[in-house]
């Protein structure tokens, strides 16, 4: 009986002894799948860097986009000239000759910057020349980086608007160079096209642009400043049908409601008529 007594007793302390060292192995398998609190932490950290880093080199893309938008317009290569007559025509016979310039003066006053998103959702660029006593407030100068943004050439057309051969030579060049001084402090570069207003230059005023690098241009035609054609309907016929629209018309408008109403059809107009409405960044400018 003894015996039998002892047996069972040897019997149940192995099965204790086995279950024990189940138990050991099961929580030593358990605390090695099972990360610390140490573990976690640097899991958790591990984490966020990652995700910094993504948001981090999403962030330096978006910068290097917003440089890339707001760096100087590169040099292309000048497929185009302005003429004695101020119309657009090509250097070579293999470039297409019947095209047409879109620009807007007295910008950017009211409509410029609806006038840019019109062209820029037709494809179409075009030179916004610019008074500088428009270029006071931060909201337009604001308009004026938007607009150049958009890529948009960006032309002087003096500070006041003031008929230039009225002016002494001093006040003259104060007109022109001011101008490009503060648009070169709004959009990182200085104009490449001056237009004298009214077309008035002077012997003094061209040695300015010269000068400055600046290519002189004034205009194959334009209607919207007289009053009969201060009308969408009007303005739009006119711009279309005139005897002056020919290969290189070098188009005059303003930024002015009505003009910004005809813009859409004086172009859908145009390319109707077999036009190209020429980027300006193919014509040959002094610098």
């Amino acid at each position: 009986m003894k015996k039998i007594v002892v047996l069972m007793v040897f019997v149940l302390c192995c099965v204790i002894a086995t279950a024990c060292n189940n138990a050991e192995k099961a929580n030593t398998a358990k605390e090695s799948d099972t990360p610390t609190n140490k573990e976690k932490q640097e899991s958790v950290e591990q984490k966020q860097n990652n995700q910094n880093e993504r948001i981090n080199e999403k962030g330096d893309s978006d910068k290097i986009e917003i440089k890339n938008s707001n760096k100087k317009m590169e040099k292309v290569e000048a497929k185009y000239k302005v003429s004695d007559v101020w119309s657009i025509v090509p250097i070579d016979d293999q470039t297409n000759e019947k095209v047409a310039l879109i620009t807007i003066d007295d910008a950017p006053d009211k409509y410029a910057l609806e006038m840019a998103h019109t062209l820029k959702r037709l494809h179409v660029n075009a030179i916004f020349f610019v008074n500088g006593h428009l270029l006071e407030t931060p909201e337009k100068k604001d308009m004026l980086k938007q607009i150049y943004d958009m890529g948009f050439i960006i032309g002087n057309h003096t500070y006041s608007h003031a008929y230039l051969p009225d002016l002494s030579e001093e006040k003259q060049k104060e007109e022109i160079v001011r101008v490009n001084d503060m648009v070169e402090k709004v959009i990182g570069e200085r104009p490449k096209f001056f237009r004298a207003p009214n077309g008035a230059n002077t012997d003094y005023t061209r040695q300015v642009a010269k000068d400055e690098d600046m290519t002189l241009m004034n205009w194959s035609y334009g209607y919207d400043w007289h009053k009969e054609y201060m009308s969408k309907e009007a303005l739009t016929n006119i711009m279309l049908n005139t005897n002056l629209l020919g290969s290189g018309a070098n188009l005059l408008m303003h930024d002015r409601e009505w003009t910004a109403a005809a813009l859409e059809d004086i172009v859908n107009g145009l390319r109707d008529k077999g036009y190209e409405l020429v980027n300006p960044k193919l014509i040959q400018t002094a610098n």
